[in-house]
């Protein structure tokens, strides 16, 4: 199967769900590759990773949405400058802000790591889609 994703519900947080796809090794160096360019330095070729086209290619291949992402959540996940009136207002998904929430939050981008790389999440027959 070249592409499956599985809701996976963030732990902590009640309600809000993420939809990740299974990211294979051949999509991980893909990604790699597209991010890498060579540059040449004393005429020695010298590949540099650029970091930011990295993640942000790494987000659009492994997150895939979510739903119940409340302000509240927000503000545990990274520092946020928030009106407690909209604590319970739902953040909606786009890549813009799953970008944003991964350069921001540390936990949220070891949670999108952890599961787009453990096979076992992806082969329950609960919550697949």
């Amino acid at each position: 199967v070249p592409s499956k994703s599985v809701e996976v519900e963030f732990p902590g947080f009640e309600g809000f769900k993420v939809n990740l796809a299974f990211l294979s090794r051949e999509t991980l160096v893909s990604i790699r590759k597209k991010s890498t360019k060579t540059t040449f330095k004393n005429r020695q070729p010298v590949e540099e990773l650029d970091d930011k086209l990295f993640l942000k290619l790494y987000v659009a291949a492994a997150i895939k949405g979510w739903v119940g992402l409340k302000f509240a959540y927000l503000n545990e996940l990274a520092p946020t400058d928030i009106n407690p009136a909209d604590a319970e207002k739902l953040v909606p998904y786009s890549e813009e802000n799953a970008l944003e929430l991964m350069q921001a939050s540390s936990n949220f981008d070891a949670f999108v790591t952890e599961t787009v790389s453990d096979l076992s999440a992806f082969t329950k027959t609960s919550t697949q889609k």
